[in-house]
């Protein structure tokens, strides 16, 4: 099962729980009306999380990005080379 369908899963089984509660489909008492206004919030506050959740994760990630200093020396003596080869054709810069 890949991530996409995991998520999907999960979102309209919490989507079917909501939408059960709001209906009344599930218990024998129907909720108070307390509860309703509780329910009846509860998708903005979940994207609002799932928002600053993310934010997070991409900020902690940033901060903790790992730097390649072996690559980054490769890479510049490739880049050189390439310059050195392509003004041996010909082509200036």
């Amino acid at each position: 099962m890949t991530k996409l369908l995991q998520w999907l899963a999960s979102l309209a089984l919490l989507g079917g729980i909501w939408a059960a509660l709001m209906l009344d489909l599930v218990g024998p008492h129907p909720l108070s009306p307390s509860w309703y206004q509780v329910l009846w919030a509860l998708p903005t506050y979940l994207l609002v999380t799932l928002g600053c959740f993310s934010l997070g994760v991409v900020g902690y990630r940033l901060a903790t990005f790992n730097d390649c200093q072996e690559a980054s020396l490769e890479l510049q003596a490739q880049i050189r080379e390439a310059r050195a080869d392509l003004a041996r054709r010909g082509v200036t810069f």
